[in-house]
């Protein structure tokens, strides 16, 4: 059997906040295979994003193990971490995240330039094409619609070719039709690429999509529900 590619061991994260440190994850233990698409559900503020952000290097985990691609995040530096991510994964959130001052093309290529891909401009033309954008490469954020932004972070986040695609609610700012195209691009570009796809979402349909759906509630995996779903089957 093959390692997973990623695998949470008692992973457990806590924040300072203005009332004092709170506990968000609590013993959380989960592999990823290669190849699967696993969904994140639960009600608002049980977690599902903070578990994304851990399996992304994004949080560090106050407790216990994360490893991802055999590599142990929860000892990397920041400058490793972020260096992992570069070249190994594709983060796409809710709000987008573009640099407002550079074109489409600009920002599907930087991070391909800062990864030293010497056809950087080329790779990103052929990613925003894919994501139907090849018209509007000149065009600066401001200048597109939720949906075209959305599809612009898709092409970033695809064009290193990713072997982990982590995406938070990423129809979560758009409306039906759109956050609609966008799921079939995410799943395209997991297709396309081979990657391993962790999305967090509250859409019951997309969740339906999934090979697998971890429910989360109040920091911990919900046991029960996972026992009803399989008495249900």
């Amino acid at each position: 059997m093959t390692s997973p590619v990623i695998s949470l061991t008692d992973a457990a994260l806590s924040l300072d906040g203005n009332a004092g440190r709170v506990d968000i994850l609590h013993g959380i233990s989960l592999d990823v295979q290669k190849g699967e698409t696993l969904g994140l559900v639960g009600p608002s503020g049980s977690g599902k994003s903070s578990l994304l952000m851990l399996m992304g290097g994004l949080e560090r985990a106050s407790g216990g193990r994360i490893t991802a691609l055999g590599q142990d995040l929860t000892n990397m530096t920041e400058d490793q971490l972020a260096r992992f991510r570069r070249d190994h994964m594709g983060v796409v959130f809710q709000s987008f995240h573009l640099i407002p001052t550079m074109t489409a093309l600009e920002n599907v290529a930087t991070p391909l330039e800062l990864a030293g891909h010497k056809d950087a401009f080329a790779r990103a033309r052929a990613e925003l094409e894919a994501v139907g954008l090849a018209s509007r490469a000149d065009h600066y954020p401001s200048q597109m619609s939720g949906g075209e932004q959305q599809r612009v972070a898709l092409a970033r986040a695809s064009a290193p070719r990713p072997r982990i695609l982590l995406a938070d609610e990423p129809t979560g700012n758009l409306d039906g039709s759109n956050g609609t195209a966008i799921i079939e691009l995410l799943f395209g570009l997991r297709d396309k690429h081979g990657a391993t796809l962790v999305l967090v979402t509250h859409s019951d349909e997309l969740a339906a999509r999934c090979d697998r759906v971890i429910r989360l509630r109040d920091g911990r995996i919900d046991t029960d529900a996972a026992t009803k779903a399989e008495a249900a089957e």
